[in-house]
């Protein structure tokens, strides 16, 4: 992970709300899968919860029928970890590089100059640190031409007012305002065009009118309830409606009305002072505000960026942004009834009366889930009806409890709403806009579960289950029958389903779908760090990160964890992409990334014969020349994957 982010294993939530672990040991305790004087048995009480999704006996007494062993949906051989300076994939499948960090996007514009570019050109050029992404169809089911979108969340730091690589050099400190506003115009988002040409290799068409770079300093506007509050009023903007830019995204979301949705996630890395003393606000502390400098730097030429200059612009930042894709003239959008949090990513479910339903994740250690629910009804194909559905509707922060469930799932859960007139708890807050710029101390005041780092949250296609990935909490350090996996290095995925299998139920019930671990390590099967089940010596990995279904319900799960190969960590190697079968709870490895590098964003082409897929930050240590080789500054790019025999991926 990149080393800004560890930062976020560093809890900022001071609260006593109660942590996940607690109510898991509960719910096993209930269940009578507590191994006296061992803590949790992985094998024994994730065997016991994971059972075949669609179980709802509840009746302990009744004679167990002979379960059918189910067809698996993984028709790739399992590869072995990697360690090189390369990428290693399923055999039979095809991995091309394509569209590395400063590839032009405009017609006649220079090549990428190994770094050297200035701030102009590199608005003009793919961002740095590929992250989350989207493959829009130019037309309806068209899988051979259409939109690329992607984030690039952040410029490699190592130490203080330092960026690796992007210079071109190792260690280059930040000391000219060009240098800050390439950094800037190395953030935010691209709009791709790309197409297949004769030979059937994707290109980008440089030429066309859809290619965009939408960077740190792009004029967006703020929508929805908090918009124009004096929380984001500025003096560059007494209207507080206008917000330049967007950085720090990380996972994204997309709509079925056809727009992209950019997460903000670690924006408090961003803001700093020149000015002595701290000065930081409860809040600000809260969301992670670091007093004194930043490894960025920006406060030293741009105001705006020093939090006692302009103490409500790091408000302005944390929001989810929507972007239409097919219109290069319009305005991003930040949608304040999602919430101010630091978002990872953005799932939807339609419900069957319309309701749109957002789940997101909050990516620090001890914070929370949410999911939004809106005001509106999706019509598809009425854009003008669409347009707007983020703007208003219902914030809800997770609860998980350990109650009895109906089937074959360890506790139950709720949903809390998040409203200053309707929930008592939150009375103290000024208005609603404060309960959405602030929603993390609301979800404070309402109990809210607190998570080992929610990142990537999807939902399956055809079950409406969703699923979470919990990639780790190391900085635990405390542990009791309570917490009997301190320092959580491994991480885990949970899933839940709404009652009714109605997104718009306030009442869930959740399981363990995998609880990540190192039998390497640690061959005792009844030691909590081996693992679940489901976790063995040839598919082992740490800190599940990225996350998504493709259309026939496979899972596929992208790794951002320690790729040492060494002590914890030994048998696992470099980060990594796995798929998993929802049913038979079976886990392959199928693609390794090259060194010191996270593999990221996912998306398909719709008839799922081409995945798209990122590798972020190779070299972050400096032991990587990926994808170029030879001396060459290491560069995030995308992964174009395709199976050899033209089917689809993963079949």
């Amino acid at each position: 992970m990149n080393k800004l982010e560890m930062l976020e294993d560093l809890p900022s939530n001071t609260s006593d709300n109660e942590h996940f672990q607690a109510v898991v040991e509960r719910a096993v305790s209930r269940r009578g899968f507590l191994k006296s004087g061992l803590g949790l048995s992985a094998a024994v009480f994730l065997a016991g919860s994971l059972t075949a999704c669609n179980s709802d006996d509840d009746d302990d007494d009744d004679v167990a029928e002979t379960p059918q062993e189910p067809a698996s949906l993984l028709g790739f051989q399992a590869i072995p970890i990697f360690t090189g300076d390369d990428v290693r994939i399923a055999a039979g499948y095809t991995a091309t590089v394509f569209a590395p960090w400063g590839t032009p996007l405009f017609a006649g514009d220079p090549a990428w100059q190994n770094g050297r570019d200035d701030a102009a050109a590199q608005a003009r050029q793919v961002g740095d640190n590929h992250d989350g992404m989207h493959f829009f169809p130019l037309t309806e089911g068209n899988s051979d031409e259409g939109l690329l979108v992607m984030n690039h969340e952040y410029v490699t730091t190592s130490g203080a007012a330092t960026y690796t690589w992007l210079f071109g050099t190792q260690d280059t400190t930040i000391t000219t305002l060009d240098q800050a506003n390439k950094a800037i115009n190395a953030h935010g988002v691209s709009v791709i065009h790309i197409a297949k040409n004769a030979a059937g290799k994707w290109e980008i068409k440089l030429g066309s009118r859809y290619n965009r770079r939408i960077t740190a300093a792009t004029p967006m506007r703020l929508t929805g309830p908090a918009a124009g509050d004096t929380l984001l009023q500025t003096s560059a903007d007494p209207s507080g409606t206008i917000a330049l830019g967007t950085f720090n995204n990380c996972g994204n979301g997309w709509t079925p009305w056809g727009t992209y949705l950019a997460c903000e996630e670690n924006f408090n890395t961003y803001f700093g002072t020149t000015i002595a003393g701290d000065g930081r606000s409860a809040a600000q502390k809260r969301y992670g505000l670091s007093s004194g400098a930043t490894a960025y730097g920006w406060e030293l030429f741009h105001d705006r960026f020093d939090y006692k200059k302009e103490p409500n612009e790091c408000n302005r930042f944390g929001w989810i942004v929507e972007i239409d894709p097919f219109d290069a003239e319009s305005t991003p959008k930040k949608r304040t009834a999602l919430g101010r949090i630091k978002h990872e990513n953005a799932a939807y479910r339609i419900a069957a009366d319309g309701t749109v339903v957002i789940y997101m994740g909050d990516d620090q250690a001890d914070d929370y889930i949410y999911k939004f629910v809106s005001d509106g009804k999706y019509v598809a194909g009425d854009q003008r009806n669409n347009a707007n559905l983020l703007d208003s509707g219902k914030l809800y922060v997770a609860k998980f409890k350990s109650g009895a469930v109906s089937g074959d799932f360890m506790g139950d859960g709720e949903w809390v709403l998040l409203d200053r007139n309707a929930t008592p708890e939150l009375a103290g807050f000024a208005n609603q806009a404060e309960v959405l710029i602030h929603a993390r101390l609301a979800g404070d005041a309402v109990g809210a579960t607190k998570m080992d780092r929610p990142e990537w949250v999807a939902v399956h296609p055809d079950s409406g289950e969703v699923y979470v990935t919990l990639t780790n909490n190391s900085g635990r350090s405390v542990t009791d029958e309570a917490n009997p996996r301190a320092q959580n290095r491994y991480g885990q995925i949970v899933r839940w389903r709404e009652t009714g299998n109605d997104p718009k139920a306030t009442a869930f019930e959740w399981d363990i779908f995998v609880l990540a671990g190192n039998p390497v390590k640690y061959t005792d099967r009844n030691e909590l760090k081996s693992g679940s089940a489901n976790v063995t010596a040839d598919n082992t990995f740490n800190s599940p990160d990225g996350l998504g279904f493709d259309p026939d319900g496979r899972l596929w799960i992208q790794t951002d964890g320690n790729y040492s190969n060494a002590g914890e960590y030994e048998g696992q190697g470099n980060n990594q992409m796995l798929c998993a079968d929802p049913v038979s709870k079976e886990i392959r490895r199928f693609f390794v990334g090259p060194k010191e590098c996270e593999v990221t964003g996912q998306s398909f082409t719709p008839d799922g014969k081409t995945m798209f897929i990122n590798i972020q930050h190779p070299g972050e240590d400096g032991d990587s020349h990926w994808p170029d080789g030879g001396s060459s500054v290491p560069r995030s790019a995308t992964i174009i994957i395709t199976k050899d025999d033209g089917g689809v991926i993963g079949s």
